[in-house]
């Protein structure tokens, strides 16, 4: 994939720094050339033996270098490299970008570089949440630079909340979406994706919902868009911001789903990701419900429209592909293709949403696409990496290429 590109990795000051070295290993494993500055910082948690054993360069630290800089290290770094990744990016950092600071060799290249650069932040919850970080990171997007993270989780300091740096995975798939523009051969087609759970209300604060977190689903319309396709996505509640290019339709409940993608026909393709509760409380109380006595109320469900199947039944206005997902515990493929005759589409991506599969609200993915013909296991992968492979299979379906 990213044969004969150069990647510059400038690695920040940050207990994250630990997860550059697998970066660097896996940046190599898909072709890439990987040179590294190592901050001051940086050389806190990891050590540049580790850093040169498995990039296979030197690794570059002192801007006042004689060696490197008869060279002009500070510029050809920057010249050589089709991207500049800072991993972790700290506040600290970010703010020297701001400032256009140039006072060790990171920053001194950071603003001699005429490529693009990918930031990915990592810092404490409360030091991302001040305003400070906040309007650093508005004048960088500002100023065109790339940004992949942070995230929510347990940080090593001890809180939780917003600053994990993103996981290598999704670092390796911007990486690669930077660095490998693909041809708009569905340029012409109308796709519609399915993102997101849905929250099916029980009374005016509660409801009944699911663990899908919509990366999956967001990732598959970024995908079918960037490779030309008019996408419209159809989206439960998520925190996720819209795909660049992608029509976002919010939706709440399966019945509005139901009717944003029936309104979105007709369309070439559909790939159904959202998690759609199957059940719905028969009627949702007015009021709050009130806890009185020790018996908690009676709940009657009914079942929800079943999307998948009202896509992939046969009309003039069915698409000419219908992608469906499932979202299996156990007996994963088995359970899939039983599930893909039984609702009539065409393929069905099985993936495992066990806790020890990890993929419902993750950022990996496991999954197995069934077709008529049988079925193909793929290994794990980051979310956007298996969207894009499965945007690449519908392409060829749609244009009547060997798959």
């Amino acid at each position: 994939m990213l044969k004969d590109k150069s990647v510059l990795l400038i690695i920040g000051g940050g207990i994250a720094a630990y997860k550059s070295l697998e970066l660097i290993r896996r940046l190599r494993d898909l072709g890439a050339e990987v040179r590294c500055i190592l901050t001051a910082g940086g050389s806190e948690f990891i050590t540049a033996l580790s850093v040169a054993s498995l990039s296979g360069h030197p690794v570059y630290a002192d801007l006042f270098s004689l060696k490197d800089e008869t060279e002009m290290g500070h510029i050809r770094l920057s010249r050589e490299a089709d991207l500049l990744v800072v991993a972790p990016a700290t506040a600290n950092l970010m703010a020297k970008m701001v400032a256009g600071a140039a006072e060790d060799l990171a920053t001194t290249t950071l603003l001699a570089a005429d490529k693009p650069v990918l930031l990915c932040p990592s810092m404490n919850v409360e030091m991302w949440k001040k305003p400070s970080t906040r309007r650093n990171v508005l004048q960088l997007l500002e100023d065109g630079v790339l940004l992949v993270g942070p995230e929510a989780g347990d940080l090593a300091c001890g809180e939780v909340g917003m600053g994990r740096m993103a996981e290598v995975d999704e670092i390796v798939d911007a990486v690669v979406d930077q660095l490998t523009p693909r041809a708009r051969i569905l340029e012409g087609h109308r796709a519609l994706v399915t993102a997101g759970p849905t929250h099916e209300p029980i009374d005016p604060v509660r409801y009944l919902a699911n663990r899908s977190s919509g990366k999956q689903g967001y990732a598959m319309a970024a995908a079918l868009s960037e490779l030309g396709a008019e996408t419209v996505l159809v989206s439960g509640p998520t925190m996720l911001p819209p795909p660049a290019g992608v029509q976002r339709q919010s939706v709440e409940t399966a019945q509005e789903m139901l009717e944003a993608c029936l309104e979105a026909l007709p369309v070439d393709v559909a790939v159904c990701v959202a998690a759609v509760g199957d059940w719905r409380v028969s009627l949702d109380a007015p009021q709050k419900l009130k806890k009185r006595g020790k018996r908690p109320p009676t709940l009657k469900l009914v079942e929800n429209p079943d999307i998948l199947s009202r896509l992939s039944e046969p009309s003039n206005r069915r698409p000419e592909l219908v992608v469906g997902f499932a979202a299996e515990t156990e007996n994963v493929v088995p359970f899939a293709a039983e599930k893909r005759k039984r609702k009539g589409c065409d393929w069905i991506v099985a993936n495992d949403v066990s806790t020890a599969g990890g993929a419902m609200g993750g950022n990996t993915n496991e999954v197995h696409l069934i077709t008529e013909t049988g079925t193909e296991s793929w290994p794990r992968a980051g979310k956007a990496a298996i969207a894009r492979e499965l945007a690449q299979r519908i392409a060829h379906y749609l244009n009547h290429e060997a798959v």
